[in-house]
């Protein structure tokens, strides 16, 4: 099998084309192929399929084999491949995702693709539809998990994701590994420790639910951004900062736009 490996600010994937539908078992694959010491290494795989909703259709499955609806990273990294493999040849791509079509804006100079930005809709703050199981929304909300009292503040972002503010230094990022757990999200959440430097910028540390503690998360910036001017914390174009680079986050009449580079790491060939 061949595959690409690829990274968004360092949130790595395997990216894999699956257009004549001959893979099975994407679970187990994930799982073989993610495995840092006894695979390829990747927070998860990207499968190319077809679509007959929009141009493709990308799939993603988590390194623990879990599925995702949608992923920040991984989609600019699945823009890229489509253009640098001839296989969408445009500028503005129509991707079919589990969180519905997100539509990928290719910013290509002299032939070659400097960064993506992706339209990654609307954010959803009703407890149902994250889900969580609240009476209420969800919004600076004060829990206690592990001893440790936190406020939160949860949506869904294609995928769900709970937004805690305050000092990085005051927060361990495997702490998220508890509030994914807690009693409140039925299906888990992703977690996010935001700093905030000013209204136009932020420091973003997250933990995903599937692949733990990552270099970026694409999703999650944009929930911390989504979750910061809610709270009035923040403005509606944002700079943040991740561990493995930096992400452009705009809030556009309700929409949120994502403006981030993708890279090709190598390419390989595997026996499965």
């Amino acid at each position: 099998m061949y595959f690409t490996k690829m990274h968004g600010c360092g949130n790595d994937f395997i990216v894999i084309n699956d257009l004549e539908n001959k893979l099975n078992n994407l679970s187990e694959l994930a799982s073989k192929l993610c495995h840092r010491n006894f695979g390829i290494g990747a927070d998860g795989i990207i499968c190319v399929k077809r679509s007959s909703l929009g141009d493709i259709r990308m799939e993603i499955i988590n390194a623990d084999g879990s599925y995702a609806a949608m992923c920040g990273n991984g989609i600019r990294c699945f823009a890229k491949y489509l253009w640098e493999k001839d296989i969408v040849k445009k500028d503005k791509i129509n991707i079919e995702t589990g969180d519905g079509i997100k539509i990928a804006h290719l910013n290509i100079n002299n032939n070659k693709l400097e960064n993506v930005t992706i339209n990654m809709g609307s954010p959803e703050f009703e407890p149902d539809k994250i889900p969580s199981l609240s009476s209420e929304k969800v919004i600076d909300k004060a829990i206690e998990v592990g001893n440790k009292k936190y406020n939160i503040t949860s949506l869904l972002m294609g995928v769900p994701h709970t937004v805690v503010f305050g000092k990085l230094n005051d927060f361990n990022v495997e702490e998220g590994k508890v509030i994914e757990k807690y009693n409140l999200f039925p299906q888990g959440t992703n977690v996010n420790f935001v700093e905030i430097v000013s209204r136009e910028e932020i420091r973003v540390m997250t933990w995903e639910r599937g692949a733990g503690a990552t270099m970026a998360c694409g999703t999650g910036s944009c929930a911390s951004v989504v979750a910061g001017n809610t709270l009035n914390l923040l403005g509606e174009k944002v700079k943040v900062h991740v561990p493995g680079g930096i992400l452009q986050i705009e809030i556009q009449d309700n929409k949120v736009l994502m403006t981030g580079s993708a890279e090709i790491s190598f390419e390989g060939v595997c026996e499965i």
